[in-house]
């Protein structure tokens, strides 16, 4: 429910008061006694789906759209005529009867962007929060970066300005997205190089990158849209429902900061690939909510005033076809990406299979594959090392070669679907551990005690290297 007054312009007042009594709505009318151009105050309750259509009555009686207008929550009415009045709004199938109106979705909006100072500093405490989480490895300190991060209202402002034809709203909601979004990216890179060069962090790119916090950002796939499409529809259902939205402010910095925060260690690592993926995703991220916010305000009925005018409809028009534009190329590079990760799976299930299957007739069990990737956005197998469990004494089951053919082929069947992608066949790398454990016809799991021996690598890019000498614990490595 909302209480309504608006200001009565002059030789409107009559008009004013047949338009309401005519909505059948309760009203008390207060003279003006300031002596400006106005000559009475009107105030009256409604239900919430009705404020935009009796404002909209009112204006076409001569209430000007310029003129002061206050709609305020109210906690109860009693009245015979508004239980009427609100139960017509509940039966009338064309009316969404939790939908606020359009000037009440403009004000909230304005008020979830905050003052660019403000927004600035909440943005650089959560990319560091953030940093700082991933580093650790810690999801406790990740998810308190997203409680601070103030990234719901720029979208919804941004979708909006848009349906309510405010360009001033849609440029401020535009202007805090992408300098926010920079200003992240600037202050975890700072950040993430103060703790390399220190030493806070003494560890190599390979661990920082290995932690499963960073790793899962690292690749981006289909899955990572719906989120960003669910915080973009459960923002704008939200406000436009007039109520809190402070959760799901959470949900769209979930899908926002920690990938942010990952481009700046992969600039501070000095990982263009990590930078490219995490980059991606924060991008596609950014479109889905903001495609998905405008298309769920539009859909609950909101649209610009001057809907059929060509110069409104251009501007609209224009600023979905380039917001549909860019978010159908993202997603097409995160369909690739989705599509070579499959073939990567189908690379190192394979890998286990074939070595399952050379391994039948020979002495030794598979103890574990190791796949390794390259490539930016579109990543193929590079690398894949499968250590094999051999009994003690017994002769070394010599399958790097007839594994690297196998491998080769399915490379090539697993990356056939993927347009513009023929990677090379993977390098194969085998080693060897000598266990009692062998034996057993259950998997291996824990070699007890170890004795390693790297025994084959073939593959189109690694040369084969000396035996080295051998290790303080009496294992022993050997390349051949």
């Amino acid at each position: 429910m909302r209480l309504v007054q608006v200001m009565v312009p002059t030789g409107r007042r009559e008009a004013v008061v047949e338009a309401l009594e005519a909505e059948g709505v309760d009203y008390v009318l207060t003279e003006e006694a300031s002596g400006r151009e106005y000559t009475a105050v009107v105030s009256f309750p409604l239900p919430t789906a009705a404020v935009e259509p009796v404002l909209e009555r009112l204006r076409e009686a001569g209430l000007e759209r310029d003129a002061a207008t206050v709609v305020v929550d109210a906690e109860t009415v009693v009245s015979d005529r508004f239980d009427r009045l609100a139960a017509e709004y509940e039966t009338d199938e064309e009316t969404d009867d939790d939908r606020i109106a359009r000037e009440e979705l403009a004000t909230r909006a304005e008020g979830m962007a905050p003052k660019t100072r403000t927004f600035a500093v909440l943005a650089v405490v959560s990319a560091v929060v953030a940093t700082a989480g991933l580093l650790l490895d810690s999801p406790a300190v990740v998810v308190g970066s997203m409680v601070i991060a103030p990234l719901l209202g720029p979208a919804m402002a941004a979708a909006v300005g848009t349906v309510v034809d405010d360009e001033a709203l849609f440029r401020r909601g535009v202007t805090l997205q992408v300098g926010g979004g920079l200003l992240a990216v600037v202050a975890a890179t700072l950040f993430a190089v103060g703790l390399r060069v220190t030493g806070v962090v003494p560890t190599t790119a390979a661990e920082v990158f290995a932690t499963s916090e960073v790793a899962e950002r690292l690749r981006p796939d289909l899955l990572a849209l719906p989120v960003a499409l669910g915080a973009g529809v459960a923002g704008a259902l939200s406000l436009s429902a007039g109520v809190s939205a402070a959760l799901v402010g959470v949900m769209i910095a979930a899908a926002l900061v920690p990938p942010t925060a990952v481009v700046g260690i992969g600039i501070a690592w000095g990982r263009p690939a990590a930078v490219a993926g995490a980059g991606l995703l924060v991008v596609v991220n950014y479109l889905s909510i903001n495609a998905t916010a405008l298309g769920t305000l539009w859909y609950r009925g909101y649209r610009p005033d001057d809907t059929f005018g060509y110069e409104t409809a251009t501007g609209t028009g224009r600023r979905l076809a380039v917001l549909s534009v860019a978010l159908a190329a993202t997603t097409a590079l995160l369909v690739g990406a989705t599509v070579a990760g499959g073939g990567t799976a189908a690379v190192d299930t394979a890998a286990r299979e074939e070595t399952r299957a050379l391994l039948s007739d020979r002495p030794g069990r598979l103890h574990a594959v190791d796949t390794r990737t390259t490539g930016v956005l579109v990543r193929h197998p590079a690398t894949v090392t499968v250590t094999v469990a051999v009994p003690p004494e017994a002769p070394l089951p010599r399958v790097a070669a007839p594994l690297a053919d196998r491998l080769a082929r399915a490379t090539e069947r697993a990356f056939a679907d993927v347009p513009a992608v023929s990677p090379p066949a993977p390098t194969v790398r085998v080693e060897y551990v000598r266990t009692d454990r062998a034996r057993r016809s259950s998997a291996i799991t824990t070699p007890s005690p170890p004795s390693r021996t790297r025994a084959g690598t073939v593959g189109p890019t690694r040369p084969s290297t000396p035996p080295r000498p051998v290790h303080p614990l009496g294992s022993r490595r050997t390349t051949v």
